[in-house]
């Protein structure tokens, strides 16, 4: 049985730093490119970053560049997005997406709330 638990989310103020994680068991960590969405109330789903297979190439959402970080440890079967300077607008529900082939499995989601 796959499985996809995300962790790490909570209230911080602006400017604060978050490290989402996600534990991957169930499947082939290593086959799967690792993907973090957010969808804000009222809004769509949105890609945040994601990273290859091999941990060799990293891709990160225009708004994300600079601010935040999507990096996986193998021996842990996890996957992490280091998130700084949080904005307001990062508000949002956090979701890990382990693709593959037609594979595609999901986390229940982490909030984010960043507020003063």
């Amino acid at each position: 049985q796959e499985h996809l638990v995300e962790s790490g989310g909570g209230l911080v103020h602006p400017g604060g730093s978050l490290t989402l994680s996600c534990l991957v068991s169930g499947l082939s960590f290593r086959a799967y490119t690792m993907r973090w969405l957010r969808q804000a109330p009222g809004k769509e789903r949105e890609l945040v970053a994601l990273i290859n297979p091999e941990g060799t190439y990293r891709e990160h959402a225009d708004f994300a560049k600079d601010r935040f970080s999507i990096y996986r440890d193998y021996d842990e079967n996890r996957v992490y997005l280091r998130m700084n300077s949080l904005k307001p607008e990062d508000t949002a529900m956090y979701y890990c997406n382990a693709r593959h082939n037609r594979d595609d499995f999901w986390g229940q989601g982490t909030q984010v709330t960043v507020s003063s």
